[in-house]
């Protein structure tokens, strides 16, 4: 893979919330779902997802600058350039490491590395033979778990607040269903076990971490944990007051209007908005109301419209001016 903050477009000294934005963006730009008829869309957005587990996670960013991992997160060793590099027939070559001697034998072919560290664990481990080359035990006990990749998964409100199924796409071009629990929060993670990166050293396989993002919807706007709503209403309901009809996520609610109500007056429905997540309150529901006059020409209300003009003129934007 290519260098991951080029890959990404951020600088090596990015912000963590600039990787982010930069992240975002090109995972929306280059999805697969997005791009239907570009047959290199899966490989690109591959690519911004494996960059992304390097420079978004603190760790593996400090280890990937340090030149300690490569591109797609597997450990450089220091002293070891390859099998069979500078070797003759029947010869080894020592070099030093941070885990200290390392050993390349070569018995009349490839070669293969050791890392004096391992060979002495192993001898004194008391595990016995059967281990690498001969050299006592079966290798290292704890084996480096594979790296973990971050994912994005958009679903309903609705489906944020009853809880239900979701898709996400793998970087491998699987498709993969979830579960989303009921009241899960925006940007909360859920975590797949075992469905990231392999191991590079035959341990176990790391997680996928899969961010919600709630998809737009139709009606509600969202504001922290409170929903907004445009609720039009006629001339005459807001004048002379009235009870209507408002959705909510969780159904219609009768609404009642106050006489004179002036359009952009916000009404607030209480626990109607996004439900509570651990100890924090349900989010509201914040009407405002849009007075909407009729469709078609009406020489009733425009004649009251001319007397009111004539009779009892007043000035709405008397409070922009002063």
């Amino acid at each position: 893979m290519r260098d991951p903050y080029k890959v990404l477009g951020v600088a090596k000294d990015a912000s963590p919330a600039d990787v982010k934005k930069a992240f975002r963006k090109l995972a929306k730009q280059h999805h697969p779902d997005q791009n239907p008829n570009d047959p290199k869309a899966k490989e690109k957005f591959a690519e911004i997802n494996a960059a992304y587990e390097i420079v978004g996670d603190e760790k593996k960013r400090a280890q990937f600058d340090r030149g300690e991992i490569d591109a797609e997160g597997k450990p450089r060793h220091p002293g070891f350039e390859g099998f069979g590099a500078g070797a003759g027939p029947g010869g080894f070559r020592r070099g030093g490491g941070p885990g200290g001697q390392h050993f390349e034998f070569n018995f009349g072919g490839g070669a293969q590395g050791f890392d004096a560290a391992d060979i002495f664990a192993d001898l004194f481990s008391g595990r016995g033979g059967g281990g690498r080359a001969g050299f006592g035990g079966g290798g290292r006990q704890a084996r480096e778990p594979g790296a973990d990749i971050a994912l994005e998964a958009a679903i309903p409100l609705e489906t944020a607040i009853h809880g239900g199924k979701a898709r996400v796409l793998m970087p491998n071009g699987r498709t993969l269903e979830i579960n989303v629990p009921a009241g899960i929060e925006e940007g909360k993670q859920i975590r797949l076990r075992g469905q990231g990166q392999p191991s590079p050293s035959g341990g176990p396989a790391g997680d996928a971490l899969v961010s919600v993002r709630f998809e737009k919807h139709g009606l509600f706007r969202i504001d922290g944990r409170d929903l907004r709503l445009d609720l039009p209403i006629a001339l005459y309901e807001a004048v002379l007051g009235a009870k209507v009809e408002a959705p909510t996520l969780s159904g219609k609610v009768e609404l009642t209007l106050p006489p004179h109500s002036n359009s952009g007056r916000t009404l607030r429905l209480r626990g109607k908005g996004l439900p509570a997540a651990g100890d924090k309150a349900a989010g509201d529901l914040l009407v405002t109301l849009r007075i909407l006059l009729p469709d078609s020409a009406d020489h009733e209300l425009e004649e009251l419209a001319r007397r009111m003009r004539a009779d009892k003129p007043y000035n709405p934007r008397n409070e922009l001016t002063k």
